[in-house]
């Protein structure tokens, strides 16, 4: 079998195994915000097991995602099943949204939603500075995009020049009181995206061939680069797949087994897939 069909089963196995975790988590937890997460899974799960580099910096300024980064730090053996037990439990450090100066892989607090950006814009300016070829790559959903705080963010990368800054927007098309277009109309985003004087590319963000060709297109900038990852929200999960209910309800009686084998299904085809 082919090197880049084996990398590609590593992954979908990594992505499985991540959702699995944060599934439960959810479940046990009778929390919301699983949606979010299951549009961010493959996202994370390329970043850290294909793109980023043990110096690297993420953060997740989506908060509300919290439970698929503990799930991707755990899958990374960065955290303990028994941390992933106490996930929205008393005096966890596992909250619904990650914690300030608590976890060593987690630098911010985040929930708030508009300042990711502008964290990562702070880091890449430092790491310029001590002149790091470290990157720093930050996950914001598209509905922080109704925040001025990310366009001046942008504005700053762009006019200093920070291209060790990755920037991926996670447009799932659904944010917490409509659809994204209802509440703001973004588009046409990569166009805006360009006038502020980034490489923009689109790509199916569930895919990790295609989040292959964006590390590679990586390497080629000559500009600060900003990835619109094209997920569904609720991704896999049948009852509120591309819903807004997904961004708030907890699973309902077996809507969490119903999704499992959902998700197992999913594996085995993209296995086979990859195995012929």
């Amino acid at each position: 079998m082919a090197d880049d069909n084996i990398r590609y089963i590593n992954l979908c196995t990594r992505a499985l195994s991540i959702k699995k975790r944060f599934l439960l988590m959810y479940s046990r937890a009778n929390a919301g915000h699983i949606g979010s997460s299951l549009s961010a899974a493959e996202i994370l799960t390329f970043l850290f097991f294909e793109w980023m580099q043990d110096k690297d910096e993420f953060i997740l300024s989506k908060g509300h995602a919290a439970a698929v980064l503990y799930s991707t730090l755990a899958e990374k053996e960065w955290l303990s099943e028994e941390d992933i037990d106490s996930f929205y439990q008393n005096d966890t450090f596992l909250a619904a949204h990650p914690p300030a100066n608590k976890l060593p892989h987690i630098p911010f607090a985040t929930g708030s939603l508009g300042h990711g950006l502008s964290l990562a814009a702070g880091i890449g300016m430092a790491r310029r500075l001590k002149q790091s070829e470290d990157r720093v790559f930050c996950v914001t959903s598209d509905g922080e995009l109704n925040e001025g705080s990310i366009w001046e963010a942008a504005m700053f990368i762009a006019h200093h020049q920070l291209r060790r800054v990755v920037w991926i927007i996670d447009k799932n098309n659904l944010q917490g009181f409509g659809s994204t277009q209802e509440v703001m109309n973004l588009d046409p985003l990569a166009d805006k995206l360009r006038a502020f004087q980034f490489d923009c590319l689109e790509i199916d963000g569930h895919n990790f061939e295609a989040w292959r060709e964006a590390m590679d297109y990586a390497s080629t900038c000559t500009k600060p680069l900003a990835v619109i990852a094209n997920t569904i929200k609720g991704r896999d999960w049948a009852t509120y797949e591309n819903k807004l209910d997904s961004h708030y309800l907890p699973f309902k009686e077996l809507q969490y087994e119903e999704t499992l084998q959902r998700l197992e299904h999913q594996h085995r085809e993209q296995v086979a897939k990859y195995h012929n």
